[in-house]
């Protein structure tokens, strides 16, 4: 039945346009975006800090968000960070980068990859038992969801991709400057 579920998400969220994005040109790494053809409200959805504080999406209300679903072993979410921690960097306050573990991560395995990768501005954020990720829909690793301003999911990206393309950057424009 779950897998029903899952295909049926997954079915609706494929179609056509987003707004803002659906004038965008995908090129590069970017094809592998889906936009959603409406914008699909999102649950609410808790994440955790490593000291146990809850911290949740709507923490992050009025502003875009690009969610990151990764996981420490997982080669091409690795590959991804630095790119994603330059895009929190340079636009922090436009759209928020948030990174969500997913499933068995240590703390400190993340700690060692942030610190050995110089990633110095994406947040930690666990989703421990990977509940998140299944109510999501995420099937594989890494999934990026963009979200709109209100909170709605406007688009998916399945697999890595070079965020520090200008294809991303035309994206990130796109949903920064796409809302409602």
């Amino acid at each position: 039945m779950r897998f029903f579920a899952v295909a049926l998400y997954l079915a609706l969220m494929m179609p056509a346009n987003a707004e803002g994005l659906d004038q965008v040109v995908l090129e590069g790494d970017m094809r592998k975006l889906s936009l959603a053809g409406t914008p699909e409200d999102l649950p609410e959805i808790v994440m955790e800090t490593p000291e146990g504080e809850e911290v949740r999406l709507s923490d992050y209300a009025g502003t875009p968000v690009i969610l990151n679903f990764w996981a420490t072993w997982c080669a091409p979410c690795r590959e991804e960070m630095p790119a994603l921690d330059a895009v929190q960097a340079e636009r922090s306050g436009a759209i928020e980068v948030v990174t969500l573990a997913t499933g068995r991560n240590p703390v400190t395995g993340i700690e060692r990859f942030f610190e050995e990768e110089g990633i110095e501005d994406l947040p930690i954020l666990l989703d421990k038992n990977s509940a998140i990720a299944r109510s999501m829909a995420v099937l594989g690793l890494p999934v990026t969801v963009l979200i709109d301003a209100e909170g709605r999911e406007v688009g998916r990206l399945t697999g890595g991709a070079d965020w520090a393309s200008p294809e991303a950057a035309a994206v990130i424009d796109a949903l920064i400057g796409g809302g409602a």
